[in-house]
């Protein structure tokens, strides 16, 4: 894939970048090791006033900076606009808690025959980051705030798609006031991040997207005895029992299946709805999902914009097909219209059967798959027939069936009555291929940190 800015609304290319060098990878490598000795020495003070200076920076920018992720992402401008401000709250939220997160505590020292025993956390160096296109700004923060605050510097490898949005990144932090080099963005393909990583200047690394980069990137930084993080992705599983409140969970369906124009990794995409509601729920869903209004992103009327590559569209398609051809049925959506762009209609399936590639592979855009249950039990075991477990959501008023649901998912995290959102105060992560690690919170900021034991006698 070229590294070249292509608008999804259109396919018309707009601009194209020269990949950076061999000589320009080693001299950023450079440039971040040696900001990491200088950064690792500055005060947790000093690291928060640079980062609320590039937050304000961002915030008086957001208009500039959304009309970047919708040219080359095709999310709608309103959602660009608060993937922004998100970002913004990110660097904030670490700039205030990163000094709390990271002081150490004090051991029992007489168990161990010691005056004192205690433990610190300090920073690890140069971290790459391998980041995804679906939220150029956001998916770049949440790991880069906690890990510029422990002192870590940030090497990223952005989506070759998006590269005005890492372009934008490449500057902030320096414009904000830390080091150069502390954060540093390589135009680079694919195929240059093995090389990246095994350079001895680079100690960790972090990737989100597909399970089969993440396990490539895993294998190598195993092989090289290195730290890594993995969000790989998930298919993530939306229950709705009998008592739920059927009006709020339809409308909180809709959204949790089509923000980002179906493209999020937390998207809700498998509906498990208990036959008491089952019909009810299909019907106001399919209405529901029907009445969004598709089209240009930079429109104010529009719900859902385009997927953001023509491939990604592709894939979609494929999978819809291939279960639409074995008897599964499109209550609405299910083909691709015609003109310009990368664009998919909301669509919502049912009767999907484990033969069909919908019911195992995720589906990257605005197609919901909606499976009956008879029981609780019933529907934890067609959420929980997935290789993945990053997120998930139950609607229920029963406490008893709340406290079966959190038991029963497996998954990173449970959303009770709400849809699967990321905060910087909630720890974000999976489990099964969904990745390992987590980000966020206080244990993003301490994943990329070394927890060192001080013994004293």
């Amino acid at each position: 894939m070229p590294i070249a800015t292509i608008d999804p609304t259109t396919g018309e290319t707009v601009a194209e970048f020269e990949p950076h060098d061999a000589a320009e990878i080693d001299r950023r490598i450079a440039q971040s090791h040696d900001a990491f000795r200088q950064l690792r020495s500055t005060s947790f003070a000093e690291r928060a006033a640079w980062m609320r200076a590039a937050a304000d920076l961002m915030d008086a920018e957001v208009e500039e900076t959304a009309a970047i992720l919708t040219l080359e992402m095709g999310k709608t401008l309103a959602q660009a606009r608060a993937e922004v401000r998100k970002s913004a709250t990110n660097l904030r939220y670490y700039a205030e808690h990163a000094e709390e997160f990271l002081t150490g505590r004090e051991l029992d020292a007489a168990a161990v025959n010691a005056s004192r025993a205690y433990t610190v956390y300090e920073p690890l160096g140069v971290v790459l980051a391998v980041m995804p296109w679906n939220y150029p700004l956001w998916q770049v923060i949440r790991f880069a705030a906690p890990a510029l605050m422990a002192g870590n510097t940030v090497l990223l490898k952005h989506a070759s798609n998006v590269p005005q949005a890492a372009l934008y990144l490449d500057a902030i932090f320096e414009r904000g006031g830390f080091p150069a080099g502390s954060f540093n963005t390589l135009l680079i393909g694919a195929r240059e991040v093995e090389v990246v990583l095994r350079d001895r200047r680079v100690v960790a690394v972090t990737l989100t997207g597909s399970e089969p980069a993440g396990r490539s990137v895993a294998s190598i930084a195993g092989s090289e005895v290195k730290h890594v993080v993995l969000e790989l992705g998930g298919s993530d599983p939306f229950l709705v029992l009998p008592s739920a409140d059927l009006d709020a969970a339809v409308a909180t369906a809709v959204t949790a299946r089509t923000s980002n124009n179906g493209q999020a990794c937390i998207n809700a995409k498998r509906f498990i709805v208990h036959e008491e509601v089952y019909d009810a729920f299909v019907e106001r869903f399919t209405a529901a999902m029907a009445a969004l209004v598709v089209g240009d992103p930079r429109d104010d009327s529009t719900d859902v914009g385009p997927l953001a590559t023509s491939s990604g569209r592709d894939e979609v398609a494929e999978l819809v097909s291939d279960a639409l051809a074995q008897g599964a049925v499109a209550t609405t959506g299910g083909a691709v219209p015609d003109g310009p762009g990368w664009f998919y209609p909301p669509t919502v399936v049912t009767g999907v059967t484990k033969a069909m590639r919908l019911y195992a592979e995720e589906a990257f855009g605005p197609v919901a798959t909606v499976f009956r249950a008879s029981s609780l039990e019933e529907a934890l075991e067609i959420a929980n027939d997935t290789t993945f477990g990053l997120s998930s959501a139950v609607w229920t008023q029963d406490a008893d069936e709340e406290r079966r649901a959190i038991a029963g998912l497996d998954a990173g995290a449970v959303f009770v009555n709400g849809m699967s959102i990321s905060y910087p105060q909630v720890p974000f992560g999976g489990t099964k291929d969904s990745g390992l690690g987590r980000e966020l919170s206080v244990e993003g900021i301490r994943e990329f940190t070394n927890a060192k034991s001080v013994w004293k006698a």
